[in-house]
């Protein structure tokens, strides 16, 4: 089992690589496109709003795949999905339409999908202790494509400019083959199935029960259902859909900030790099501290430090670059406390019957909650200001911390 275990977590790590580097050419070059097709910034704003509809929609299909022909069936088709869009987002370029490419853009979300299934992917066949750490490797390798998919948006539209393809088209073409191999990678190497195998060494009891009428029943109310009946998977929850909230609301409004200050692109490339960078550089430390001293106490500590992050950057001053920049590392720890704490405390929570289910209503809310957290911010910040966001995190962070506290398992 531990050798069939090894041989998944580097499967799925290669599959996120590869998948990871097209969905951070999507997001470097969505708004802009969506921007030169449309004339209107307020129309390439949709751009982000799709993919991550994209990504919260197709959250539970993929569960409810996973749920019942295993992990395998559920990433091909989010991986699946991601390629059509990419396709889709080609022919729109082609032909200059930015509503088919923003109906494009939303099945590329399918990517964000895939990528997060895959960490709960991870968890199936853990050792008891060893979930988190598990977990916490294949959310690392997302880094890699991320890093490397921005830098070769430029060396592809090239390439594509000489096929006589038309511009802006190139990179997407590079989004496409990526969600190609990662599709080849999952459907290929991704056996035996780990959802699967679990169920099928799982004890006679628990075999038992997991009918074949059980399987499908709705993935949302089935979902709802086990999350009344099982605390610790409600705690969870909803510390993930908290830390995302908390770090997508301050991290889309900080660029903003800055840039208002008169600070050039090039200081705000590094503090966002810096923000990435304290998201998934030290996810495999999370994930052991997480298996070493509890889920619990992991949780709270994300939001102590996500509290840290929103009292330092609603405090900065108008040139405190440096200040901020300490605050966009901290929310990005933060959020990795969050996530991967949070993801191994609801994966062992819950039966291995019911996993895919609850897990995709919670990758569908944590996206539905960013989602609202990029508006609500940016009413926030247009109508009071940048410190009250800072203040409104803080209050919503603090709030969560203390009640995880207070009723822990």
């Amino acid at each position: 089992m531990a050798a069939v275990q090894r041989r998944t977590l580097a499967v799925l790590s290669l599959a996120q690589i590869t998948s990871g580097a097209g969905v951070a050419v999507g997001l470097a070059l969505g708004s802009l496109v969506v921007g030169k097709l449309s004339g209107s910034v307020a129309i390439s704003g949709l751009a982000g709003t799709a993919s991550v509809l994209g990504a919260a929609l197709l959250a539970l299909p993929t569960a409810r795949a996973s749920g019942r022909g295993g992990r395998r069936r559920g990433l091909t088709l989010a991986y699946g999905s991601a390629l059509l869009g990419c396709l889709t987002v080609v022919i729109a370029i082609t032909v200059g339409s930015w509503p088919l490419l923003l109906a494009g853009l939303v099945l590329f979300g399918g990517a964000s999908a895939g990528n997060l299934a895959s960490r709960y992917s991870a968890t199936d066949l853990s050792a008891p202790g060893h979930s988190a750490r598990h977990l916490s490797w294949v959310v690392w390798a997302v880094t890699i494509g991320s890093v490397a998919g921005p830098n070769l948006v430029e060396p592809a539209d090239h390439l594509a400019r000489r096929a006589g393809l038309a511009p802006d088209v190139g990179p997407f073409v590079f989004s496409l083959l990526a969600f190609a191999i990662a599709l080849g990678i999952i459907a290929a190497g991704l056996r035996p199935d780990p959802l699967l195998l679990a169920r099928s060494v799982a004890p006679a009891t628990s075999a038992a029960s997991m009918t074949p009428a059980a399987r499908t029943r709705g993935t949302l109310r089935t979902a709802w259902q086990v999350l009344r009946a099982t605390p610790a998977a409600s705690q969870a929850l909803v510390a993930i859909a908290v830390s995302h909230t908390a770090m997508v609301s301050v991290m889309s409004m900080t660029p903003i900030h800055l840039n208002h200050n008169g600070a050039t692109y090039s200081v705000i490339g590094i503090v966002i790099s810096m923000h990435i960078a304290g998201m998934y550089a030290l996810s495999p430390v999370v994930g052991w501290l997480a298996d070493r001293i509890g889920r619990i106490r992991m949780l709270v500590l994300g939001m102590a430090l996500l509290l840290a992050a929103a009292v330092l950057a609603g405090t900065a001053g108008p040139h405190g670059v440096v200040q901020v920049s300490v605050a966009l590392a901290l929310l990005g720890v933060g959020w990795s406390c969050g996530l991967i704490s949070g993801s191994a405390m609801l994966s062992e929570a819950v039966s291995l019957e019911h996993r895919p289910a609850v897990q995709g209503l919670s990758d569908l809310l944590m996206n539905a909650c960013g989602a609202t957290g990029t508006v609500v911010a940016g009413a926030i910040v247009s109508t009071l200001s940048y410190g009250a966001l800072g203040t409104v995190v803080a209050v919503m962070v603090t709030i969560t911390g203390a009640w995880l506290t207070l009723r822990r398992p």
